[in-house]
């Protein structure tokens, strides 16, 4: 594989610079780290993109995570691995993520039980976390970003 040109975050670091704050901001949240990295790590899955899902996996590692529970996040409903918490962190994301196959976008079950695990300091810190993952989701893939190498 190669990359159809550099990432976009070489290329126009100012820009960049402003949406790497905003992840920065949405780590403080009190949300655990943990649950902010399966969240990247599910919306990027869900996306197809290998660049983040590699880094996402990586970086989750370093948070803490366990390959096992690393291993079961695509298949979260079925696994025994995950909180309530996670699991409606993780509904949110997918719910957000797939924004198009509801004419509700995000249902109100869906962000109900977020709302119920999470208060709303959190749910700022979730919601630009998924917002975030997708933007970079779609950088990358759209310009091919080889995953691996870099990470």
């Amino acid at each position: 594989m190669q990359a159809r040109m550099k990432n976009p975050a070489v290329v126009i670091t100012e820009a960049m610079q402003r949406v790497l704050d905003l992840l920065k901001a949405a780590r403080t949240g009190g949300v655990p780290e943990t649950t902010l990295e399966l969240v990247h790590l599910r919306a990027s899955q869900i996306n197809g993109c290998s660049y983040c899902v590699v880094g996402g996996a990586q970086s989750a590692r370093k948070a803490g995570e366990t390959d096992e529970r690393l291993f079961a996040v695509a298949a979260w409903r079925e696994a025994p691995f995950f909180t309530d918490a996670e699991r409606a962190a993780l509904a949110l994301t997918e719910a957000a993520t797939r924004l198009a196959d509801s004419s509700e976008g995000v249902p109100d079950a869906v962000w109900d039980e977020a709302a119920r695990h999470y208060d709303e300091r959190q749910l700022a810190s979730i919601t630009p976390m998924i917002g975030v993952t997708n933007l970079f989701n779609r950088l990358n893939a759209t310009t091919r970003q080889v995953a691996g190498p870099t990470w």
